[in-house]
């Protein structure tokens, strides 16, 4: 049974811009389903987000959003940062709460890009690399891989994207691969070049090492992301296969639209995914 939006905007009261709507019993009990185990992935946030704002007021707005994690784009932290400079950075995300458990997209054009990426993300402590790496360097990130045990996780641009458009063509490309190098899947280029989401999910599900999150205008080219329950992307069934997958890593949030004051719609969004995510797993 499908979720309406306002069953769960009402339960989701630990977020602020949701504080005054109240819980409504009847609602609850429409809405379960037959989930009970609670999400075993944390919320974050992807810090293209926030591309129009410095690090610090990044950090600061993904902590009042209430999220656990950060994947700093190259604009909060230069891929020609020290080692130095990004174990600082990883020390002022943990100050505000946060875990800066990832770097990306990060695009591998060369050899040096594959070798700096990886020192990057390991003087950081992160755990994963998003990525977009040309497909004759997948030896030498394997290879990496192997030698540091940080997760590759390559992103999914949908149309337009050559390469990687979908999940499936990531998987042609690594399946034989170490399975430490997967997807990270973005549900929103994945439902615009009309794949199916929760499908690649559950087909995929060993192989998903990040998630980006969001929704969308239409499930088309020309779609444009939009706050979570606003557009039209079947995101109660991406998070129920989630769930239903075990999925223990990360969701971030990408939240695309309104690059200059991103916060508001990034936090309806946290609230209305919060709140479904109470519902599922009641």
């Amino acid at each position: 049974m499908k979720i309406l939006r306002r069953h769960f905007l009402q339960i989701a009261g630990a977020v602020p811009a949701f504080a005054g709507l109240s819980v409504a019993t009847s609602s609850l009990a429409v809405a379960q389903t037959a989930g009970s185990t609670k999400p075993k992935f944390r919320l974050g946030v992807a810090s293209y987000t926030f591309r129009n704002f410095d690090r610090a007021q990044t950090i600061a707005m993904t902590s009042r959003a209430g999220l656990e994690a950060i994947c700093f784009k190259d604009m909060h932290l230069t891929m020609d940062a020290t080692d130095a400079e990004c174990a600082a950075a990883a020390a002022e995300c943990k100050e505000a709460g946060l875990s800066l458990y990832a770097c990306g997209v990060v695009y591998m054009r060369n050899a040096a890009d594959v070798n700096n990426a990886f020192r990057y993300a390991k003087a950081a402590g992160m755990e994963t690399i998003v990525a977009a790496p040309n497909p004759e360097l997948l030896p030498l990130v394997e290879e990496k891989v192997k030698e540091t045990g940080i997760y590759i996780a390559i992103h999914n641009h949908g149309p337009g994207d050559g390469t990687y458009p979908t999940p499936t063509a990531i998987m042609e490309k690594v399946g034989s691969l170490d399975r430490r190098i997967g997807i990270c899947i973005d549900v929103g280029h994945t439902a615009r070049i009309g794949a199916d989401v929760v499908k690649s999910i559950k087909e995929y599900k060993d192989r998903i090492h990040d998630v980006h999150f969001k929704d969308e205008t239409a499930a088309t080219p020309q779609g444009q992301t939009c706050i979570c329950g606003r557009g039209v992307l079947d995101l109660q069934g991406y998070l129920s296969a989630l769930l239903e997958i075990g999925y223990d890593r990360v969701l971030s949030f990408e939240y695309e639209a309104d690059g200059n004051d991103p916060l508001p719609g990034l936090m309806e969004s946290v609230g209305y995914v919060r709140g479904m995510l109470k519902v599922l797993c009641s």
